[in-house]
């Protein structure tokens, strides 16, 4: 069995074939397609955060409204940029969304990406420590979020407060309790993956990774998730890590499908320069299910991981991608022993 979500990354524009043109568009959009793959019966609605950028960037108030009008699947980010983020403020907004999803939030974190402006976390009133570089920054933010989200007293209580306070030092609130177990790191290389099973978070792995081996995209994936493993182990976690993966993957069963996406179907991994190292790009699947099914036995990250995202072409609609959702569930994933 394996886990089946969505992974969206919210743009918008006026472009021609466009059915998102605005950011109130795709808020809506993201609200009607998780209750869409509810109904299908995926298992996750995931949505990426960009700052500066014609996509979706505060994550929160979507979260929250996705977990007033679902009931069943979980609801995350893949991911949220530490660099940005007031640990502080942020545990609030996330244990009351998580409390609004019935504890159904899943939140995929990390140091963040090639941004759209220069050191944007700058004009959010964030500046690294003397001696650190900004994504030390991010890892530090993820470990006080972590602190935090442990729900242990740490502030003196006023002597003399507005309400009464329960003895001892005071937590945030409010509080959700579980939550800190469903915290994600972003990995973009081996050493990270590890870093995340240090810290006991779950581990999300994306459609690019540092080239650190020069092997095929899914074989270096599928030691990195090997290395997180048996780093988690070493470190003595009680509880069993949870390990995801990203792809596109788009079965071809109508014209219109093929007329989407019939080119992408030899697609292969590509390797480029981000953020000044070399990293490797995941390919594209597309096809009839039944060739896709014999594609998928192949990668071996996603047989080792227990979840898979499936990035979805938002721009596209409600309709059209709760069918690319459907065809998956349906026609590939019985397929390949995940339902």
């Amino acid at each position: 069995m394996k886990r089946i979500g969505f992974l969206s990354f919210g743009h918008w524009s006026a472009t021609p074939g466009s059915v998102a043109r605005t950011a109130s568009d795709v808020l809506l959009q993201s609200i009607d397609l998780a209750v869409a793959a509810e109904e299908i019966g995926a298992d996750g609605a995931y949505f990426r955060v960009h700052h500066f950028a014609r996509q979706l960037a505060s994550p929160f108030p979507l979260l929250a409204a996705i977990g007033a009008k679902t009931s069943k699947i979980e609801i995350g980010t893949g991911v949220i940029d530490m660099r940005y983020e007031n640990p502080l403020y942020m545990a609030e907004d996330a244990g009351a969304a998580d409390l609004i999803a019935g504890g159904r939030l899943q939140l995929g974190i990390s140091r963040g990406s090639p941004e759209q402006v220069i050191d944007g976390w700058r004009y959010f009133g964030f500046e690294p420590a003397e001696g650190q570089t900004d994504a030390d920054m991010g890892r530090r933010h993820a470990e006080v979020l972590l602190e935090l989200l442990k729900g242990e007293g740490f502030a003196q209580p006023n002597p003399r407060p507005m309400f009464p306070n329960p003895p001892g030092l005071l937590r945030l609130e409010p509080h959700s309790p579980g939550l800190r177990d469903r915290i994600w790191w972003g990995a973009g290389s081996d050493a990270t993956a590890e870093w995340a099973a240090d810290l006991g978070v779950n581990l999300m792995s994306s459609t690019l990774k540092a080239d650190e081996s020069g092997e095929p995209f899914h074989v270096q994936q599928r030691k990195q998730i090997e290395k997180f493993r048996e780093r988690w182990a070493s470190a003595g976690w009680e509880r069993e890590p949870r390990v995801s993966v990203s792809r596109s993957i788009f079965p071809i069963v109508n014209e219109l499908d093929r007329s989407y996406f019939g080119r992408d179907g030899n697609s292969a991994d590509q390797v480029g320069e981000i953020d000044n190292f070399r990293a490797v790009f995941g390919r594209s699947y597309a096809a009839e299910p039944d060739q896709l099914v014999e594609q998928l036995r192949g990668d071996e990250a996603i047989a080792a991981a227990d979840t898979l995202l499936l990035t979805v072409p938002n721009q596209l609609g409600v309709d059209y991608n709760a069918h690319v959702l459907e065809s998956i569930v349906k026609l590939v994933a019985p397929a390949l022993g995940w339902r």
